[in-house]
C-alpha cells in the first residue's frame, strides 16, 4: 500500500509572549520584537500609495538601529519613497521586490544603485511568489487607518481612510512576524476586520499613516483632453461590438483620464440599452462606484481603492467587497477573481507590432511605472484592451519592440489609438464584428509607420552589460530584463 505524500503545512511559529497585550509603545520595541535580523526580508503595502507615511519612517528607525543587508518587499513603490536612495546607499536595503519603481529611486535603480537586480512582479505575481516560498516575509509593517487592541484592523474607517487593504492581507497572511501601525484605536472588537486579530503580532501607535487625498496622485483625474476623450469613446465602443457587451458582463477599467472617461461613456451605452454588469473588478474608482449606485453593475470587487469615493463606498455599500491580491489574481490561487472577467481596459506605454506591452519603462529606458495587474489581466480576461495615443509628444508609441516586455502580445486582443484600432491577427471574428460596426480597423504595423512618419525612428538607449531588474511573469517566470543605462 502506497503511503500518502508528505504534507508540510503553512505553520507561523508563535512566540512565548502575552498574547491579549499587543500594544507597544515605539516602532523601535516593535522591531525588537518581531526578532528582525540582518539579511531578512521586511514587507510594506502601497494602500496610500503617493501618500504613504509609514515605509519612510519605519525604514530610519531600522536604519537608525543598526540593521544591514535587507531586502525590501513592498507591494510598490511611490515619487514619496525615493529617501529609499540613502538606505541603499548605506547598505540597509540590498535587495528589492516591488510591483512598481519611479521617480528618483526609479532613476537612480536604473543607473545601476542596487547590487542585486530589482524583482519586479505583477500583483497576482507577488502572492505566488509568497505561496511558492521565493519571497519569504520575516517582518510585515502594515499601516492601517484604525485598529482595536487585539489586531483587528480596517482601511475604511478612521480618520485617513484608504479603502481596501487588499494587498495588505496577502503579506499578513504569510509574514512570520506582523507591526501593525496605526492612528486611531477603536473599541473591541473593530468588525468587521479587512485584517484580523489572528493575523496580527504588534500594534503602534502613531500620528499619522498616510493621507489619503494622495492616493490618485493624479491617476484619478477626469479629463478633459480631446484626444483622451476620443480613446475613450473608441474603446466604449469596441466594448458595446465586442460580443460581450450583454447582460451579466464583469469588467475592470482601472485609472487614467481615458480609462475613467470609458467608464462614462460605456455607462452611457448600458443605460441606452438596459445592460447591467455582474461586477467590476481590481482597483476601484468613483467612476466604477457612480456605476453601483446608479444600479449599472451588481456588485463591485476591491483589491485597491484609488479614491475617496471608492473607500467611502467600500464602508457603506454592502455590494462593493473588500478582497484580498491572492483573490484577486494569484494564478495559483483556487479562485483568483481575474478568471471571471469579461473586459479588461488597460494602458501602455509602448505597445510593439506583435502586441507586447511596457508599462515600466519610458522612452529614455528609466524605471518610471509599475507592472501592477496588467499581466493578471490580460492573461485571464475574455477581451484585453490596451489604450494609448499613437504618439506622445515626438514619441512613438507602437514600436518594433517595445523596450520591456511586461504582458505578452498573446494575452492582448485589442489596442485603441486615436490613428485607428488594431486587433489581433487571431481574433478573426472580433475584427470582423468591429468592422461591420464602422470602427476604424488598421494593422497594428501600419500604426507602427505612422507613428515613424510623423516622430522618426526613436534613438537607441544605450545600456551597460549590468542587468538592474527582471521582470517576473506572474507565474515567477522571468519574461524580461533591464540593463543599466549608460551616462
Amino acid at each position: 500500500m502506497n503511503k500518502p505524500a508528505a504534507y508540510t503545512p503553512f505553520i507561523k511559529q508563535v512566540k512565548e509572549e502575552n498574547r491579549s497585550e499587543k500594544l507597544c509603545p515605539s516602532i523601535e520595541e516593535a522591531i525588537q520584537k518581531s526578532g528582525l535580523k540582518d539579511g531578512m526580508t521586511i514587507s510594506f503595502h502601497h494602500a496610500f500609495r503617493g501618500g504613504d507615511m509609514v515605509l519612510n519612517r519605519v525604514m530610519d528607525v531600522i536604519a537608525k538601529m543598526g540593521f544591514k543587508d535587507l531586502t525590501m518587499a513592498s507591494s510598490s513603490l511611490a515619487s514619496v519613497h525615493d529617501e529609499l536612495i540613502e538606505h541603499i546607499k548605506n547598505g540597509v536595503v540590498t535587495n528589492i521586490y516591488t510591483s512598481g519603481l519611479r521617480s528618483a529611486l526609479g532613476e537612480a535603480i536604473s543607473y545601476g544603485l542596487l547590487d542585486k537586480p530589482v524583482q519586479i512582479h505583477s500583483h497576482g505575481g507577488r502572492v505566488h511568489l509568497l505561496e511558492t516560498g521565493e519571497l519569504k516575509i520575516d517582518v510585515a509593517f502594515i499601516g492601517v487607518p484604525c485598529i482595536d487592541k487585539f489586531g483587528n484592523a480596517s482601511g475604511y474607517k478612521g480618520r485617513s481612510k484608504c479603502g481596501s487593504l487588499g494587498y495588505a492581507m496577502s503579506d499578513a497572511h504569510y509574514a512570520r512576524y506582523v507591526v501593525a501601525l496605526s492612528e486611531s484605536l477603536e473599541e473591541y472588537p473593530n468588525m468587521p476586520a479587512s485584517i484580523s486579530q489572528d493575523e496580527v503580532d504588534c500594534i503602534v501607535l502613531v500620528d499619522e499613516v498616510g493621507d489619503p487625498s494622495k492616493i490618485g496622485e493624479g491617476a484619478t483625474r477626469m479629463t478633459t483632453n480631446p484626444k483622451e476623450l476620443l480613446l475613450a469613446r473608441r474603446t466604449a465602443r469596441v466594448i458595446e461590438h465586442s460580443g460581450l457587451f450583454k447582460n451579466g458582463f464583469s469588467l475592470q477599467t482601472g485609472t487614467g483620464g481615458a480609462s475613467l472617461a470609458t467608464t462614462i461613456f460605456l455607462s452611457e451605452k448600458m443605460e441606452e440599452k438596459n445592460i447591467k454588469a455582474s461586477f467590476g473588478l481590481g482597483g476601484i474608482t468613483g467612476t466604477m462606484v457612480y456605476m453601483l449606485k446608479r444600479g449599472l453593475i451588481a456588485k463591485l470587487l476591491d483589491v485597491q481603492s484609488f479614491d475617496e469615493f471608492a473607500a467611502k463606498s467600500l464602508g457603506e455599500n454592502p455590494n462593493h467587497i473588500e478582497i484580498s491580491a491572492n483573490e484577486y489574481a494569484n494564478p495559483s490561487s483556487k479562485g483568483a477573481a481575474v478568471r471571471q472577467l469579461d473586459i479588461v481596459v488597460l494602458s501602455a506605454l509602448e505597445i510593439d507590432v506583435n502586441f507586447n506591452v511596457n508599462v515600466i519603462t519610458g522612452s529614455k529606458g528609466l524605471l518610471r511605472g509599475a507592472s501592477g495587474g496588467h499581466s493578471d489581466t490580460a492573461a485571464e480576461a475574455k477581451l484585453a484592451i490596451i489604450v494609448a495615443p499613437l504618439t506622445r509628444g515626438r514619441i512613438p508609441t507602437v514600436r518594433s519592440r517595445v523596450n520591456t516586455i511586461v504582458t505578452p502580445g498573446d494575452s492582448v486582443d485589442v489596442f485603441v489609438s486615436d490613428q485607428g484600432i488594431a486587433v489581433h491577427p487571431r481574433n478573426v471574428e472580433l475584427k470582423q464584428r468591429l468592422i461591420k460596426a464602422g470602427l476604424t480597423i488598421v494593422d497594428i504595423e501600419a500604426l507602427h509607420e505612422r507613428a515613424i512618419a510623423l516622430c522618426g525612428q526613436p534613438q537607441k538607449i544605450r545600456h551597460t552589460d549590468k542587468v538592474v531588474a527582471h521582470i517576473r511573469y506572474r507565474d515567477g517566470s522571468i519574461i524580461d530584463e533591464i540593463r543599466q543605462l549608460a551616462r
